[in-house]
């Protein structure tokens, strides 16, 4: 049965099965085009044609989203236009820049309260082991350098507790990756593997869900920015500086470069070793991060500006 319920649903979906047959993954723009799906089904039911009052309308319900939209509605616009249909494309001039997120780098304090934070999360009536799932997740995206998805999405096939090996293959572009956890992190995911046997068999996925499958990718955030607005009592919600789970990669990309600094190393070097650890498809990515580091530290002569000036991406102001 179809998850999609709009008229044009089942061109989206249609759309989707055209890309994987591409070996594009099926997961990227989903969310958003599922949304669009339920946008559609609720403010034009029945409607099967993709029209320039239906796009705009629910682009401006959320302009924080104005890019990821117009990247996806862009594409389906593209799409119905290529197999036949009448449909508005939305211009180029919507797309042709990102803004990008500030990344938000944790300090050593903050890291350790948010933490402290997920460990006492709560179980819900929806995920009455979340208690016991996040902790471990949280960590284990932080300690791996995973992306949010790669931690949520992990298959138990793919966790070898014995060597302390995780094969990460829901992947961009379908790069897999072996990533290998610290000591204290195997020992964590030992020890939830023998509490995960009370409430996750049957369910392949290491961070299970009780309505099956994997954790939504919004309960996941939503338990994290519950833990860093817990972790910061005297401060109100809206005054917090905005995080996303994606931070934890940043701390730790980060983290491993001032290592390497404070031990002398040569990131030119060393940036390759990352680059497959993190799962990049160029060194142009990893390179980026070299841009979070604090002044001091991108100031040192560890770091060679001019054998970098290629391969780092102009970062723009404001």
């Amino acid at each position: 049965m179809s998850e999609y319920i709009s008229g044009i649903g089942s061109y989206i979906e249609k759309l989707f099965d055209y890309r994987c047959s591409l070996g594009y993954s099926g997961v990227t723009h989903h969310a958003t085009l599922l949304n669009f799906d339920r946008f559609c089904a609720m403010n034009f039911p029945g409607a099967d044609e993709l029209t320039e009052q239906m796009v705009l309308k629910w682009i401006a319900e959320d302009t924080r989203a104005v890019y990821e939209k117009s990247i996806a509605i862009r594409l389906l616009g593209k799409y119905l236009s290529a197999i036949g249909k009448d449909a508005y494309i939305l211009p180029e001039k919507y797309v042709t820049q990102k803004f990008d997120f500030a990344p938000y780098i944790f300090t050593d304090e903050e890291l350790r309260r948010l933490f402290s934070a997920i460990d006492q999360t709560n179980p819900t009536k929806a995920e009455p082991f979340i208690h016991v799932t996040a902790p471990v997740l949280f960590r284990l995206i932080y300690t791996c350098g995973l992306r949010p998805n790669e931690g949520r999405e992990l298959k138990c096939e793919n966790v070898h507790l014995d060597t302390g090996e995780i094969l990460i293959t829901n992947t961009k572009k379908k790069k897999e990756r072996m990533v290998v956890m610290s000591e204290d992190m195997r020992s964590l995911m030992s020890s939830y593997y023998i509490e995960r046997s009370s409430f996750g068999q049957g369910n392949d996925y290491w961070f299970p869900s009780a309505t099956g499958g994997s954790i939504t990718s919004a309960f996941q955030t939503r338990i994290f920015k519950n833990a860093w607005a817990a972790a910061n009592p005297g401060v109100m919600k809206e005054e917090l500086p905005p995080v996303r789970v994606y931070d934890l990669r940043h701390r730790f990309a980060s983290a491993v470069l001032i290592r390497w600094l404070d031990k002398g190393e040569s990131l030119k070097a060393k940036l390759p070793y990352l680059r497959e650890y993190m799962g990049h498809n160029s060194l142009r990515e990893t390179c980026v991060y070299i841009h979070i580091l604090p002044e001091n530290l991108t100031k040192s002569s560890a770091i060679d500006w001019t054998g970098f000036y290629d391969l780092i991406p102009e970062v723009r102001n404001g």
